[in-house]
């Protein structure tokens, strides 16, 4: 089937071309459109009992949403002179006329002390607004922005909408600055990986071609369901990362098919067969991984798992068309205007080769088949090692710490906390149906009694329905809070009433709970296709199963640097980020399906070719040997131009972003050295001829469904030298 298809692609080039540039057209016009179509949010079970307490407290008592938090301060005027109350006054009277607002609390009007700072130079602003979903709601924002300015005082936007939208704004900037960043350093890497600029510029164009269709392609899922403005950095980086991955690793054999005297139709072709077919296995195997979010029920994750879907696939469609069609129009010329290396030498038909590098590759590979014990012993130590902080994770809801110091969502925040006697505006919500007043109070009176509540108060009644507030110290997602929340719960409610418990503190331990319950059934699916996906790739019952044990090995060690340096805060000053001592929870749940996917993709590429050598020779040892050999510097080039990609990610300003890229980037580093090319070939020198094992009814469907290579392309052999162990 690949070898067909390469030549299906060689006759259709010119065709291929012109849809490949048709993409690019309307992925840059059209496919832009995606940032005013996602969404922002998304971390709450539409099912849960938060999100249930919200629906019930609109129907009732009417929504009581704190939208915005508008901090006003001087300091030089106090809240006591009119130059400060009077503006103040005028200020939320303006904004309740206004059609975008449901409802406006301030200190002039109310006198309540908590609206106050201690030392008197600051108030704020309370405001609900009107809007069916947090993306009317932030449209609303946007309209008001100019009547939150009063002049002579300072003003900063905070709370839950202006939080989403100074967040999505610091997205966009992010991909800007990591778009600027990696391209640059990327064209040097790849001059220096093939020596010329024509093979250096295509995994570029095709990586330009992978994010702009997978734009296009999310813009489409967008008019189906939720996508959140979260999935474009997993776009990006993902649809950039594979591209070049992908196209670094199609050039590099269509270079060495033609080094060993083929044309350019059949050096496609067998190119295809190939490094095409492992190109298919990645991209299917990364996309099965990305797949098991949508498990869960939380846009975010689900957004998450669509778009880094639609990036992978993009960039595997790309890779398998556009990429060879160009190569079949390029030929030879692929090396062209090459840029002289020192280390590098010309090789036969005009490719360059990697001078001592392929040997160095060969002699470690020699050196492991020899005491393979010694490795996976050393190599386990190291990684138990980076693994071991991880036992000590902690989880904890999204706050605004989240953004970069000085944003105003989150200077807001920390004020508030700081200087204002109520301490945070969140309190626990506690809603009541089916109760009178006079129950409600007992009630509050039953809430008082718990260890870790802090003030209970009604601060609405209709529609049959009490709603109480309930303070609490601490963090809104700390553990006294969520205490709070568990314990509210287990309340018996009043005599004839039902209780519901909701507010952001009730959000994190909803989406604990959520991803507690769905984990194992991700991660069940996660490896069942991959295993499937494995063995149909590479007909072994033991490899597919190895290759799922090291990768949770990878992602064990990456979980272990995540913990070590954004929970215990020990990266906080290198990368600038505020440590709030626990993990978002969603963070790993993203993390273990990206991780997984790309520890496989790496396996993948070791193990295609070391599936050829046995095919052909019929010796483990001299498959894994001469497999390492020929895709140790290739797995090494694209872990380290995928770095660059990630890195530029890991430096922008979301500090969950920034995780996620530390996390990418320490499981790149582990899986593409310490485990692809010292314990895996260790592992199957001590496996033997068992990594081959297949039973009979397995074997029979692998010869009838796996995914191989039944008319091979005839080519040119390389010279291949003696394998000795």
């Amino acid at each position: 089937m690949f070898a067909w298809w390469g030549r299906a692609v060689v006759r259709t080039r010119w065709a291929v071309l012109v849809v490949g540039a048709a993409v690019v057209l309307v992925g840059a016009t059209w496919g832009l459109g995606v940032f005013g179509a996602l969404t922002g949010g998304g971390f709450d079970d539409p099912d849960s009992e938060t999100v249930r307490t919200r629906q019930q407290i609109a129907g009732t008592v009417g929504s009581q949403d704190v939208d915005l938090l508008v901090l006003y301060s001087s300091p030089r005027l106090t809240v006591d002179d009119p130059a400060f109350r009077e503006p103040l006054a005028e200020a939320a009277g303006r904004l309740r006329q206004r059609p975008e607002v449901a409802s406006v609390v301030s200190w002039p009007e109310t006198g309540a002390p908590r609206l106050v700072s201690t030392d008197r130079h600051a108030s704020y602003l309370v405001i609900g607004l009107r809007g069916k979903d947090a993306d009317d709601k932030a449209a609303s924002y946007d309209k008001l922005l100019p009547d939150l300015e009063i002049p002579g005082l300072t003003s900063q936007a905070g709370g839950s909408v202006a939080f989403l939208r100074q967040a999505n704004e610091q997205t966009t900037e992010d991909i800007t600055r990591a778009e600027l960043l990696s391209m640059p350093v990327l064209l040097v890497l790849l001059v220096l990986v093939f020596g010329g600029l024509v093979a250096a510029m295509t995994p570029l164009l095709i990586g330009v071609l992978a994010i702009l269709g997978a734009f296009v392609a999310t813009r489409l899922l967008t008019g189906v369901t939720e996508v959140s403005v979260f999935a474009i950095n997993i776009i990006t980086l993902l649809g950039l990362g594979m591209a070049i991955d992908y196209a670094l690793f199609i050039i590099s054999r269509f270079r060495e098919e033609l080094a060993a005297g083929g044309d350019v139709e059949v050096a496609i072709g067998r190119t295809i067969q190939t490094a095409g077919r492992t190109v298919t296995i990645s991209g299917l195997t990364v996309a099965l991984a990305l797949a098991s979010l949508l498990i869960f029920p939380q846009p975010f994750l689900r957004s998450m798992g669509l778009g880094g879907m639609a990036a992978v696939l993009v960039a595997m469609l790309a890779s398998l068309t556009v990429l060879p069609a160009l190569l079949a129009v390029l030929g030879a010329r692929i090396n062209a205007l090459r840029v002289p290396l020192p280390w590098r030498r010309r090789g036969k038909g005009g490719a360059v080769d990697g001078g001592q590098a392929g040997a160095a590759w060969g002699r470690l590979a020699r050196a492991i088949m020899r005491r393979p014990v010694i490795y996976v012993v050393g190599v386990s130590l190291v990684l138990l090692f980076l693994a071991a902080p991880a036992v000590g994770i902690k989880f904890g809801g999204l706050d605004e710490r989240v953004l970069p110091a000085g944003t105003a969502a989150r200077v807001v925040s920390e004020q508030l906390a700081e200087r204002f006697p109520g301490g945070s505006a969140a309190p626990v919500d506690v809603l009541l149906i089916g109760a009178d007043p006079a129950q409600a109070q007992q009630f509050a009176a039953r809430i008082e009694g718990l260890p870790d509540a802090s003030g209970t108060q009604i601060i609405a009644a209709g529609g049959g329905a009490v709603l109480l507030a309930v303070g609490y110290p601490g963090e809104p997602t700390g553990d006294r809070a969520q205490a709070l929340v568990r314990s509210l719960r287990s309340l018996g409610p009043p005599a004839g009433a039902q209780l519901l418990v909701g507010g952001r503190t009730a959000a994190t331990v909803d989406l604990l709970a959520s991803l507690r319950s769905l984990l194992p059934w991700m991660a069940l699916a996660m490896a069942s296709a991959i295993l499937i996906l494995l063995l149909a790739a590479f007909g072994s019952v033991l490899l597919p199963i190895k290759a799922v044990l090291m990768n949770l090995i990878s992602v064990g060690a990456s979980f272990g640097v995540v913990v070590w340096g954004f929970q215990e805060g020990h990266l906080a000053g290198l990368l600038d980020f505020t440590s709030t001592g626990f993990i978002e929870p969603t963070n790993p749940i993203l993390l273990l399906a990206v991780l997984f996917g790309l520890a496989t993709d790496y396996e993948v590429f070791l193990l295609s070719r070391v599936r050829e050598e046995w095919d052909r020779t019929g010796d483990n040892t001299a498959a894994v040997v001469r497999g390492v050999q020929q895709t140790g510097g290739i797995i090494t080039a694209a872990a380290a131009l995928l770095i660059i990609v990630v890195a530029g990610f890991a430096a922008g300003g979301i500090v969950f972003i920034k995780l996620i890229g530390v996390g990418m980037i320490v499981a790149i580093v582990v899986d593409a050295t310490l485990v692809r090319a010292l314990l895996v070939p260790a592992t199957m020198r001590l496996l033997g001829t068992a990594n081959w094992w297949l039973p009979g009814p397995l074997a029979g469907l692998y010869r009838r469904f796996g995914i191989s290579e039944a008319d091979p392309v005839e080519a040119a052999e390389p010279a291949r030298e003696p394998i000795s162990v």
